[in-house]
Formats: structure tokens, sequence, C-alpha cells
């Protein structure tokens, strides 16, 4: 339900976490006349909530009296303001028949802080990490202004700073109002997830706490797989805020030469591979000039196997110093090759 995770490798240090529903068409069932919010703007503080009520005007029309009982949720979108949420989900509204409506929260956090419009309609019920069937029924609905302040920051230090492949590390993550620099001085719930836990969001459910100062630790395996990680500050039905981001990963290049001697002007391929597999980043190819100076005479991409080639031509009779680069990338910080050599004759 929410940014794929090839997209979150491709932009580390970043994850934007709104869900996407996106499955089908809309619900043909569902037909709406109307939604109202019962205000129009909200001030919310720190890691508080402020509910307001959301209303949809309509009805679902199966026949079946159990369906025409289906909660729904009403989706807004930011249009204005610098908060970190880019969406907001109503929980689910349940029907009531007498009126011909479906009623109920929406849970507003000061991560919101902007304005938001009313863009549609989602048969419900929002369970996630469960997506929805259907894909919402579009509808402009109303504003909401959202005022947010002593907006939560989230930290995170990771020990090592740059994570060995199959050895363990820890996080030492802490949540503080950014406004003040300080934290909230009570213990927090948060979700520590990593990978496909911080694309899916699981509900309000936490796996641990911090202390009052906001800091939490945690010890993560070693794995060979680049780990996206992350922690959540559960809401209802969506998180309020997070932080998600790759650890730094060393560069292990090895490289070698399919020759070790080759006339003047030939080309010679030099084979590869990047430990961990970073697609699509660049390598270079370098020669040493002179005794200390390496310069770029050649470039390529890694590829999905996480192997490369790059073609060297010895310039000159003699033993010609190379080795392989990869500029930092990703997660991946640089690293370099061990140093080959090709003669040329």
């Amino acid at each position: 339900m929410r940014r794929l995770l090839a997209a979150l490798l491709a932009a580390p240090l970043a994850l934007l976490v709104a869900p996407t529903a996106a499955q089908a068409a809309p619900d043909p069932d569902l037909h709406i006349e109307s939604v109202t919010l019962n205000k129009t703007g909200v001030a919310v503080s720190g890691l508080n909530t402020v509910p307001i009520t959301v209303t949809v005007k309509g009805n679902y029309d199966t026949g079946s009296s159990t369906d025409a009982k289906v909660p729904v949720n009403v989706i807004l979108e930011r249009t204005g303001g610098t908060g970190q949420l880019r969406q907001l989900f109503s929980t689910n509204l349940i029907r009531n028949e007498t009126t011909g409506t479906w009623s109920g929260p929406l849970n507003v956090p000061s991560t919101a802080n902007g304005t938001f419009k009313v863009t549609g309609v989602m048969t419900g019920p929002f369970f996630p990490p469960s997506p929805p069937m259907t894909d919402p029924t579009p509808y402009a609905g109303p504003s909401l202004a959202v005022t947010g302040t002593h907006q939560p920051k989230i930290t995170a230090v990771v020990t090592p700073k740059v994570v060995p492949f199959n050895q363990p590390y820890t996080i030492k993550w802490a949540v503080s109002d950014a406004q003040t620099g300080k934290p909230y001085g009570s213990r927090i719930r948060v979700a520590l997830q990593t990978n496909s836990g911080c694309v899916e969001y699981f509900g309000p459910k936490y796996t641990n706490t911090t202390d009052t100062n906001g800091v939490v630790t945690k010890a993560y395996p070693g794995v060979s797989i680049t780990p996206i990680t992350c922690l959540l500050l559960p809401g209802t039905p969506d998180a309020n805020g997070w932080l998600s981001f790759v650890p730094a990963r060393p560069a292990i290049v090895s490289a070698a030469p399919s020759k070790t001697s080759a006339p003047v002007g030939t080309i010679v391929p030099v084979n590869g591979s990047v430990m961990g597999g970073p697609f699509n980043c660049p390598v270079q190819l370098q020669r040493l000039y002179g005794a200390s100076q390496w310069r770029t005479v050649g470039s390529a991409a890694v590829r999905a196997s996480g192997r490369f080639t790059l073609n060297a031509q010895p310039a000159y009779k003699g033993l010609i110093p190379y080795r392989v680069y990869f500029p930092a990338c990703r997660p991946y910080v640089a690293g370099v090759s061990k140093v080959f050599s090709i003669r040329g004759t």
C-alpha cells in the first residue's frame, strides 16, 4: 500500500509512506451525494491527534442488506503546507440507514500541518496492510486547514556508521519536538520495522516504547541484502509520522582483466562485481598516471546481477596499473578494487 521498495532504494534517506489506493476501478455500487466535515480547520500540537467528524451522504446499491452496511473511508489530499503527511484517511465510517449517511472520525495529527481537500471516497473497511479491492470514487469535497505545532522530529544514529554485510548493527532512534529540540518528556509508542514493514502499515500496533527522553535503541541482525529500516509513529488508520532510510553499506568491488597482456590499442574487457548488487550505479575504470595520480579512462553501470564490464585499452608498451572505482551511490559509500595490471605489448 505504500511506495514501491525499489523506489525507496533509488531515493535513500526518505520514505514517503502515504498509502495509495490503486487496485482496479471505483466501486460501481458506491454513489456519493455529498461529503461534509464538521470543522474547516483544526490546531494540533505534538504527538496528539484531533478528531473531526466526516459525514458521507449516499448509497451502496447492491440490494444486499449486509453489503449496504459496508463502511467507507474518505481520502483528503494535500493542497498546501509543509507537513510530512501527503494524504489523510478517515477511520472506517459507519453506515446509518435511517439518515442515509456514513459517519465517523478523521484523526488529524500535527504532521498534517497544511491544507487538505477531500478527493474521494473508498469502499472499506480500511484494514492495513490489506489494500482495498477498488479505487476511490472521485469526489471534490471540502477543504481542511491544519495548524500543526511542535511536530515530532525523528533522528537515527547507526552503529557502525557503515554497516558491513552479514554483520549485526544497532540504531539509536530518538523522537523529539522539532520546534523546541527537546524530548516530549513521556514514553512514546513506536513501531520499529524493516523492509516490507516500512512500506506496509499494520495498524496502530507497536513493538517498542521509548524512554522519557524519546530514545529507543534496537539491535538488528546481519543480512546480505540492503535493508530498509524505519520508525513509524502509530496512528489510526495510518502512521502519523516516520523516518525511513537504508543504512550505509560498504562498496566491496572486485575486478579482473580478461587478459593480463595485449597489444597496444587492443580493447581488453575488465569484468567485476559489487557486493549487494547496486543496480545501475556507476563504476569507473581508472589508470595510474605517474606515481600516484589515478585518472578515469572508462565508465559503465552495474547490472542487475551486480556485475559490470569495463573496457581497458593499453596505451603503451609495458606494465600499466588499473583499478575500478565505485563512486558513492545511494546507500553505498565509495569503494575501490585492488589494483591490477595489463601489460601492453
